[in-house]
C-alpha cells in the first residue's frame, strides 16, 4: 500500500520521557535536522530541577518541545500536536498541553504497574487502556522491547542497550515527517568516533524505528513542512548561550582586546563558560573559579588591565557580585556582567525560566550605584546584545548588565549569521601618555561623555591607583569630602544618562505609530508579543508592539512613543517590575500582565488579554 503524504503548514512536538531518556538529545537532533532544510523553527526546553530525580516520577520528567513551519514563528507554540510519551508521568506532566485530536505516540513499557504507581495514578488505572484518551491519536509502541531486539547481537548490557531507545523515536518521526537521517548519523559518528559499540548501537536503533514505520502497515500517512520564505543567506539552529558566546567572541576580535571569563557554574549560565572554553585560538581565557564573588572580582582585575572583563551567572549569583559590581562602579571601568535569569528567590525554581532580576539589576546594589542594562529578547539576538554590552563597557568605562533567561538561552532558532565585515566597529582607546595641559596623570580627569581614562597599569609616567572609597574629583585620591561625594554621585549617574546619546532611538516592532493599545515588552516575551499583535492586526486591531533592548537608560524617544497610545500593556514572566520603572519614569498608567509559572506567556493568553483592554 502507498504511503498517503500530507502537506503541513507546521506541526508542534513535545518529546517527554524521564531525565535519562536522552529526550534533549532527541530533541535537539530533530531541530538540527528541521534547520538544515530551511525550515523556520523554535524551541522550548524543559529540564527537571534536580540532577537526578528518582526514574520514572513527575518530577524527573524531561520535555523538548520544537515548533517547525512554512511561515516564519516566533514562539514554540500554544499547544502539541504530536506528543511523544516514554513512560506515564511524561504523560500525565503534559497531556494538558496537547492539542485535542492530537497524537500520542507512547513507549507502552514506560506504563506498567510500576510506572504508573511512580506517576501517581490510582490503583488498577492505565491511561492508555482505560478509553481515557479516545479524543486523541494513540499510536503504541513497545519501544524498549523493539531497542533490545535490534541490539539482540550487541555485546552490551541491557541497561546500556536501553539508552538508546530514544533514537527509535528518532528514527519513527524521521520517517513520519520525510526526513532524511544521514545529518543524525554524521553526528554519531564525530561525538563518539572513538567508541565504536555506543556508535553502531545508536545508528542501529535509529534505522530500526524508521525502518519499523516504513514496513508497519498501521502507519500510512507520511507528512511533510515546506521550507520557510527566508531572507535568502547562510543559517544554522542556534541556542541563546551558543549566540551570546559567539557574540562576545565577535566583540573581543573587532575590538582588539582580548577576552577573560571569570565564572562560577551556575543554572542556566553555565553553558557560556563552557562555550567559550572552546576558543583558546581566539585569545579567549576561561577561569571557573571557586565562588561568584572570585569569578567576579577576577574579570574586575582584568578589565583593570586592559581586557574585557567577563562574568556570567544567574540570580543568586548576582546577589553574591553585588558588592563587587558597586566597586567595578566606583573604579569605573569596562565590565559586563551577564545574568541568566531563572526562577527565585533563593535557588527557587533552578531550571524554569522568568524575569524577576531587574529590578535587582538596575537597583540591586548599596549606594547610588548606576549601571546600564540591555535585554536580549531571542536565542539569536543574544549575538548582537553581547556585542552590544561589549561596545558600551568599554566606550563608557562602565560595568553593564546583560539580562537574558533561561527560555532564550536553551531555546533555538535559526540565525543568519553576520560576516565580520559587517559588524560596527568597536573603537577603543588606552590613555598611554600625559595631556599636554596636565604636570601628572589624572584618573579621573573626563571627556565630553563624562568618561574618564582607560589606563594599562606600568605605563610609564601614568602610574595610579584605584579602589572602592570615594574619589576626588579629577585627581582620584581618596576623598571624605561630602560636597565632593554629591558631586562624583551626580556625574557617575549623568554618565550612565549620557550613553542614551550613543543608543539608536526606539522603534515599533509592528503596527501603527498612533493607536489604542501599545504592548511594550523586554525579554523573551518577544515571541509571544509580536505573534499575538500580529494576529490582532490582521484582524483590524488598533494595537501596536514596541520591544525593549536598552533598559537603563532607555532610548530618548520612548516617553514620546508611549504617550501616542490610548493604553500601554507591559507583559512580563514576574510579578510587575518593567511596569514599575515605566509608570515612575513616564507617569503613565500602564497594565501588567504577569504569568508566573516557570514558562513562557503564550500568545493566545495575551490576545485574550489585549481583546478585554481593546
Amino acid at each position: 500500500m502507498a504511503d498517503k503524504q500530507e502537506l503541513l503548514q507546521e506541526v508542534v512536538i513535545k518529546f517527554a520521557g524521564d531525565s535519562g531518556d536522552g529526550m534533549q538529545l532527541t530533541g535537539s537532533q530533530f531541530t538540527n535536522n528541521t534547520a538544515l532544510l530551511g525550515i523556520d523553527l523554535a524551541t522550548f526546553p524543559d529540564f527537571p530541577a534536580e540532577i537526578r530525580a528518582p526514574i520514572g516520577t513527575l518530577p524527573g520528567v524531561s520535555g523538548y518541545q520544537l515548533r517547525f513551519s512554512s511561515d516564519l514563528i516566533y514562539t514554540p507554540g500554544d499547544e502539541c500536536d504530536v506528543l511523544v510519551a516514554m513512560n506515564a508521568a511524561a504523560l500525565k506532566v503534559n497531556l494538558s498541553s496537547l492539542k485535542k485530536g492530537g497524537k500520542i505516540i507512547v513507549n507502552v513499557d514506560g506504563f506498567d504497574a510500576k510506572n504508573l504507581r511512580l506517576a501517581n495514578y490510582p490503583e488498577g488505572i492505565n491511561p492508555i487502556e482505560d478509553h481515557s484518551l479516545d479524543s486523541y491519536e494513540v499510536i503504541k509502541m513497545d519501544v524498549t522491547k523493539m531497542t533490545r531486539e535490534a541490539l539482540k547481537d550487541f555485546t552490551m548490557g541491557t541497561k546500556e542497550k536501553d539508552r538508546a531507545k530514544n533514537m527509535f523515536i528518532l528514527g519513527f518521526l524521521y520517517w513520519m515527517y520525510n526526513r532524511d537521517m544521514d545529518n543524525t548519523i554524521n553526528f554519531f559518528k564525530e561525538k563518539f568516533a572513538k567508541k565504536p559499540d555506543i556508535l553502531e548501537s545508536n545508528i542501529k536503533v535509529l534505522q530500526a524505528g524508521y525502518f519499523y514505520a516504513d514496513t508497519t502497515e498501521t502507519f500510512t500517512s507520511r507528512y511533510t513542512v515546506s521550507k520557510s520564505k527566508m531572507r535568502p543567506g547562510n543559517y544554522r539552529s542556534i541556542m541563546g548561550n551558543q549566540a551570546l558566546a559567539y557574540g562576545l567572541i565577535a566583540a573581543s576580535e573587532k575590538s582588539g582586546l582580548p577576552l577573560f571569563l571569570g565564572s562560577y557554574p551556575i543554572t542556566p549560565a553555565s553553558d557560556i563558560l563552557h562555550e567559550l572554553s572552546k576558543y583558546k585560538n581566539f585569545g579567549i581565557k576561561t577561569f571557573q573559579a571557586e565562588d561568584e564573588i572570585a569569578a567576579i572580582t577576577s574579570a574586575i582585575g582584568a578589565s583593570y588591565g586592559g581586557s574585557i572583563g567577563l562574568t556570567t551567572t544567574s540570580g543568586p549569583g548576582m546577589a553574591l557580585k553585588s558588592e563587587a559590581m558597586g566597586l567595578a562602579v566606583m573604579l569605573e571601568i569596562p565590565l559586563v556582567i551577564c545574568d541568566i535569569q531563572r526562577g527565585g528567590p533563593s535557588t527557587g525554581l533552578p531550571t524554569k525560566t522568568e524575569q524577576s532580576d531587574l529590578l535587582q539589576a538596575y537597583y540591586g546594589r548599596n549606594g547610588e550605584c548606576p549601571m546600564p542594562v540591555i535585554a536580549s529578547s531571542t536565542p539569536s539576538d543574544c549575538f548582537e546584545v553581547a556585542y552590544e554590552a561589549v561596545r558600551i563597557a568599554v566606550q563608557h568605562m562602565t560595568p553593564v548588565i546583560l539580562l537574558s533567561d533561561g527560555y532564550i538561552a536553551n531555546g533555538a532558532e535559526p540565525w543568519k549569521f553576520p560576516q565580520s565585515a559587517d559588524l560596527p566597529s568597536i573603537d577603543v582607546k588606552f590613555k598611554t601618555s600625559l595631556g599636554s595641559l596636565e604636570e601628572k596623570f589624572q584618573p579621573y580627569l573626563r571627556d565630553e561623555k563624562l568618561v574618564r581614562p582607560w589606563v594599562v597599569p606600568g605605563t610609564a609616567g601614568l602610574e595610579h591607583r584605584i579602589g572602592g572609597l570615594e574619589k576626588q574629583d579629577i585627581t582620584g585620591n581618596i576623598s571624605y569630602d561630602a560636597e565632593n561625594h554629591q558631586l562624583m554621585v551626580k556625574i557617575r549617574q549623568q554618565k550612565i544618562d549620557n550613553i542614551a546619546y550613543h543608543i539608536p532611538n526606539q522603534q515599533l516592532d509592528s503596527g501603527p505609530e498612533k493607536g489604542k493599545v501599545l504592548v511594550l515588552g523586554w525579554g523573551s516575551t518577544y515571541g509571544a508579543i509580536k505573534s499575538a499583535c500580529i494576529e490582532l492586526q490582521q484582524q483590524g486591531h488598533s494595537v501596536s508592539h514596541a520591544h525593549l533592548r536598552y533598559i537603563r537608560p532607555f532610548p530618548q524617544n520612548l516617553g514620546e512613543i508611549i504617550k501616542n497610545f490610548d493604553q500601554v500593556l507591559i507583559p512580563e514572566i514576574n510579578n510587575g517590575q518593567l511596569i514599575k520603572i515605566i509608570r515612575d519614569l513616564y507617569l503613565v498608567d500602564a497594565k501588567g500582565y504577569n504569568k508566573i509559572k516557570g514558562v513562557p506567556i503564550t500568545k493566545g493568553e495575551l490576545i485574550t488579554t489585549i481583546k478585554q483592554m481593546l
